[in-house]
């Protein structure tokens, strides 16, 4: 009996311990990198994003979560450090801080995160008062806008309205009579605005004159007229007014012919100033070269 199980285990294939060919197969791939983290990791990962999204492929379940986050965010905005308490507007007049105010909020509390401080500020600076604006939301929960209001240097008589016009030729506002600024001196014209450097310019040449001047006036978008009282004109030309100008200040000083009957200085060809005198004036003149000629006549 002995013999024959050993007979029969002796005769028996000894086993191949070579893998079978899938096998090598699979194990060449797992000693690639790539594959081994796709099978670690991305297979996994595909069978989250499958449940999940079958999960979220269910209307409730989707209502569920927007509710969920949409309370989260409000919880979280709606902390006390995130809430704006108040506001203070500084650096311009109470006029000015009056329209500014009217563009703020004006329920507080406000959370911070419900505020758009650019469109803020965008709005603040398309005031005519204001040239630039700072809006933050500052320390202790309090909405801060500090304002940089424009300066006007000269007031504009446009179409029969006066607008305060700063250095950049910007309106900076208007005002219903000249008696209300008397401090600025006035410009008037088409594109008088424009120019508003050259104006001050020969503003500030007036020297002597400064007392007498009413105002310039842009004519035909080329040159000024500097009106003085007594309806009196000096036009200037389009090239060098200021010397122009210069010169007409030493005529008077030479001659005191601003003094006398002279309407219109023209100084459009400063080669050849041409004076104009005045109606009264003129009428006199003829009449007295009507007499010499009667004169000479007889």
């Amino acid at each position: 009996m002995r013999s024959l199980i050993r007979s029969t285990a002796s005769d028996a294939a000894p086993r191949d311990p070579a893998p079978s060919r899938l096998g090598y197969r699979y194990q060449r791939l797992m000693l690639t990198p790539g594959f081994r983290g796709t099978v670690r990791i991305g297979v996994p990962i595909l069978l989250i994003m499958a449940i999940a999204g079958s999960w979220y492929a269910k209307p409730e379940n989707r209502a569920a979560l927007a509710a969920t986050i949409a309370e989260t965010k409000q919880s979280f905005q709606q902390r006390p450090q995130f809430m704006v308490q108040t506001m203070h507007v500084t650096g311009g007049d109470l006029a000015a801080m009056t329209d500014v105010a009217a563009l703020l909020p004006q329920a507080f509390p406000v959370s911070s995160f419900d505020l758009d401080l650019e469109q803020m500020r965008a709005n603040i600076e398309a005031l005519a008062p204001i040239k630039s604006a700072s809006v933050r939301v500052g320390q202790g929960g309090a909405l801060e806008v500090r304002l940089t209001p424009r300066v006007p240097v000269a007031l504009w008589r446009d179409a029969g309205t006066l607008r305060l016009i700063d250095a950049d030729g910007v309106e900076a506002g208007q005002i219903m009579a000249r008696a209300e600024r008397l401090d600025l001196p006035l410009i008037a014209g088409d594109g008088a605005e424009d120019m508003i450097d050259e104006a001050l310019r020969l503003f500030a040449a007036a020297g002597p004159l400064i007392d007498r001047v009413r105002g310039l006036v842009r004519m035909g978008e080329r040159r000024w007229d500097m009106v003085l009282d007594r309806d009196q004109r000096l036009l200037l030309p389009s090239e060098n007014p200021v010397s122009a100008l210069d010169r007409v200040i030493a005529l008077n000083e030479a001659q005191d012919m601003l003094n006398r009957d002279v309407a219109v200085v023209d100084m459009r060809n400063t080669n050849r100033p041409t004076l104009r005198m005045n109606e009264e004036a003129a009428d006199a003149l003829r009449r007295v070269n009507t007499t010499i000629s009667d004169g000479a006549g007889n």
